[in-house]
């Protein structure tokens, strides 16, 4: 960032190879991303704070191969309140809990054998047998 000592911040972005707005943004707060504040948390209560884990992680307990809408409506069933906005959360939380504590996934490793793309190498001493090609002694390994 050396033309930013000479050139205004749009001349020392376009030299620099990156946008007007970045530069701005890199006068305005000059630290790295990794020094700067971290991100805040939540932006509003967890809707499914309360039910998660008392209600739906029991279902998906006894029902491993249930889909997350039919959770989602037995929610509704149970919890009016609850709203339909929070099908997508329910969606994301059953998927990150099924990544964790869900059954194991089946794992294939395909054995696919092109010719050629695998080599066979034999080292056996075949000297004690003799073999001769036109008269000469085969020296193999």
């Amino acid at each position: 960032m050396k033309y930013r000592q000479t050139d205004s911040p749009p001349v020392a972005a376009a030299k620099a190879s990156f946008s007007a707005s970045t530069a701005y943004r890199i006068e305005r707060d000059p630290r790295f991303p990794s020094q700067r504040k971290a991100p805040r948390g939540r932006r509003r209560p967890d809707p499914l704070g309360d039910v998660f884990e008392t209600e739906i992680v029991p279902i998906l307990k006894a029902a491993p191969g249930l889909r997350p809408v039919a959770v989602f409506e037995e929610m509704l069933r149970r919890h009016p309140d609850l709203g339909s906005g929070i099908r997508r959360t329910l969606e994301r939380r059953i998927r990150a809990w099924r990544a964790i504590h869900g059954e194991e996934q089946e794992v294939i490793f395909r054995q696919t054998h092109e010719p050629g793309q695998l080599g066979l190498s034999d080292f056996t001493d075949m000297d004690e047998l003799g073999v001769t090609i036109g008269g000469a002694p085969l020296d193999r390994r």
